[in-house]
């Protein structure tokens, strides 16, 4: 009783600190995005979201090094889908998430691209280390682009100057986030074990939701301040992250070899990006009806590995 009283607490404490930490991120980032006449949706497509990324990279690298191929690309694939299902389409159920032009046709299709190239390369069952520095440098290319192009700012501006302790606050958000995911999956999978489910149970659900839990929280603290440019940023520019950044990185440490049940994952992305884009440019923004159309494709999916499972 004291150990599932003691892992409550750390599960209380884990919350306070992603909520607490997206809300500093949230606010340092705007600030700073005005300050370099960045848009917030760039910010939130670079920093942050190559930020709220780590746990994928951490998952996904440690995989490849152990050359545990199919974890590797599972959990960047599975992580996507998530991203795309649960949080976007989360965020957009609970309000509506205002879209534009540029998010559609520069980022969206960018990322169905890049999302289909990966169905090319991995036609074969692997993925080469050629492929993955072309996945990784192409990656490089983009974000350059877009510290270059700074697109118009089109956002409200929030009224406040940046200042230099605005950098900190955004690193120290940061952190708050990612330490805080990584207690809350640590202490729910001690108290699941505790409450008796079964391993499996806890590796697809509280593990394979966990690593996204930073981008969920920032992207939903953007979305309740009225950021939609950077809550959309971060989740698509985590999704394009972790494909070309943390996909082309453990292709490049050596080819990684896939099952042939995993094709259906990617294929699957595919679709959810295509979907997402369609979504997002019908009216330029995300209803809460599309928004429950996207968690139930997630949560069929779910279903579906359970079934699989059985």
């Amino acid at each position: 009783m004291t150990h599932l009283l003691l892992d409550a607490l750390l599960a209380a404490v884990a919350t306070g600190l992603l909520w607490k930490g997206s809300e500093w991120v949230v606010n340092s980032a705007v600030r700073l995005a005005h300050k370099l006449r960045m848009s917030e949706v760039a910010i939130g497509l670079t920093i942050v979201a190559i930020a709220t990324s780590a746990p994928e990279f951490a998952v996904t690298i440690n995989a490849a090094v152990r050359g545990l191929a199919d974890i590797s690309v599972s959990n960047v694939v599975g992580s996507n889908i998530f991203n795309l299902g649960f949080i976007l389409g989360g965020c957009a159920a609970i309000r509506t998430i205002k879209t534009t032009s540029v998010i559609v046709w520069r980022d969206g299709l960018f990322l169905l691209i890049m999302s289909s190239v990966l169905v090319m390369f991995l036609r074969d069952l692997t993925l080469s280390p050629k492929e993955g520095l072309l996945l990784f440098c192409v990656l490089l290319v983009y974000i350059i682009y877009l510290f270059v192009k700074k697109a118009p700012l089109v956002e409200k501006d929030s009224g406040e100057e940046a200042t230099w302790r605005d950098i900190p606050l955004l690193f120290l958000g940061i952190a708050s986030v990612v330490g805080g995911g990584h207690i809350l999956v640590w202490s729910a999978t001690s108290l699941a074990r505790g409450l008796g489910l079964s391993e499996w149970v806890i590796g697809v659900t509280i593990v394979a939701a966990g690593t996204s839990l930073p981008e969920f929280a920032t992207s939903l603290m953007a979305a309740y301040k009225g950021r939609y440019g950077m809550s959309l940023g971060n989740l698509i520019g985590s999704d394009l992250y972790n494909l070309m950044g943390v996909l082309g990185l453990a292709g490049m440490l050596g080819p990684l070899r896939i099952d042939p049940a995993g094709l259906q994952s990617v294929y699957l992305l595919v679709g959810m990006v295509a979907l997402v884009v369609v979504f997002m440019r019908t009216g330029f923004r995300m209803s809460r009806a599309e928004g429950f159309i996207l968690i139930g494709i997630s949560v069929i999916r779910w279903i579906v590995d359970f079934s699989a499972q059985g």
